[in-house]
């Protein structure tokens, strides 16, 4: 099973449709024609050490991609906000990540648009 992370915390799965799945060294020009009409793409992370699936929803939301945006895999919860800022709209998580992360430690980051250096920026001037 999986948990799926939000900025409300933890929550059921709410998609009904099917995933396009990309690795998350996928090369966006190979699969653009692809992901055409597509409405929900899930990135795999296949370690929270592995950073490229946060270039690759970068790159897609500058592409012009609106849909539902997952990172899933090995992401843990002091990388929320990055996955946030970076394009996703939620994260896919294992079970166990669930237990040993619980939902007050991806909450404190839940705040990712005000926690970000432009923020702070605005702040002081």
């Amino acid at each position: 099973m999986s948990v799926i992370v939000t900025d409300r915390g933890f929550s059921p799965d709410t998609h009904n449709g099917e995933w396009f799945d990309l690795a998350s060294d996928a090369d966006i020009a190979a699969v653009e024609r692809q992901i055409e009409g597509v409405s929900a793409i899930r990135v795999a992370f296949p370690a929270f050490s592995d950073g490229r699936g946060f270039t690759l929803a970068a790159r897609l939301r500058r592409a012009g991609f609106t849909g539902r945006l997952r990172a899933a895999g090995h992401v843990i919860a002091d990388q929320y906000a990055m996955a946030r800022r970076s394009g996703f709209d939620e994260v896919e998580i294992s079970d166990d990540l669930a237990a040993r992360q619980p939902q007050e430690q991806w909450l404190s980051r839940a705040d990712w648009q005000g926690n970000d250096y432009r923020a702070r920026l605005r702040r002081i001037a």
